[in-house]
């Protein structure tokens, strides 16, 4: 099964975070929960505070498949200003494997040049920041191996793209019917 690291930084919006990562545990797929500090400890945009798996200095990124960025304001911002991410998020992207990001944090890959010419969408207002983008609007966006939501309203449509993407239909299906939905 793909291993998922998800990225924690200090204004993180809680709901797309804690929410991916419960939907994606609901699909048995393993997820990382990584801070970008040397702090395990986490505060989201509401102050709510988490404690992280580990860190991104600890993080082994042979040991992961799959990267994902939630949003939320300073969160998001704070994760494009952390360059060693954005050269993993790059990496991980140029090679294939999937990368996602919902909200604000898609702008961490228009600025990467990583959505140049693929569909994408974010949390309105932050379209400029997908350079090169088709945006849609849409609840969430698939182009090959990058998947970006809209922001936390969709979060359940985003994280359920992520179990389908990761372990198949079938598995989005039991995830949704457990979350009668």
């Amino acid at each position: 099964m793909k291993k998922v690291a998800l990225f924690l930084a200090n204004g993180f919006e809680e709901i797309e975070a804690l929410g991916t990562i419960d939907i994606l545990r609901r699909a048995q797929i393993p997820v990382q929960t990584v801070s970008i500090t040397n702090d395990k400890n986490v505060t989201g945009a509401h102050n709510i505070t988490v404690l992280a798996d580990t860190t991104f200095a600890e993080l082994d990124f042979s040991n992961v498949d799959v990267l994902v960025l939630p949003g939320g304001m300073p969160g998001a911002k704070n994760l494009n200003e952390h360059e060693e991410l954005k050269k993993h998020v790059k990496e991980f992207a140029e090679k294939g494997k999937n990368v996602a990001a919902i909200c604000a944090a898609p702008m961490v890959l228009g600025g990467l040049g990583l959505l140049d010419g693929k569909k994408a969408t974010c949390y309105p207002g932050f379209e400029p920041e997908l350079i090169g983008a088709k945006v849609t609007g849409e609840k969430v966006a698939i182009d090959k191996n990058i998947v970006t939501g809209k922001g936390p309203g969709f979060v359940f449509d985003f994280a359920l793209q992520l179990v389908e993407t990761i372990a198949g239909i079938g598995t989005r299906k039991e995830v949704q019917e457990g979350l009668l939905i």
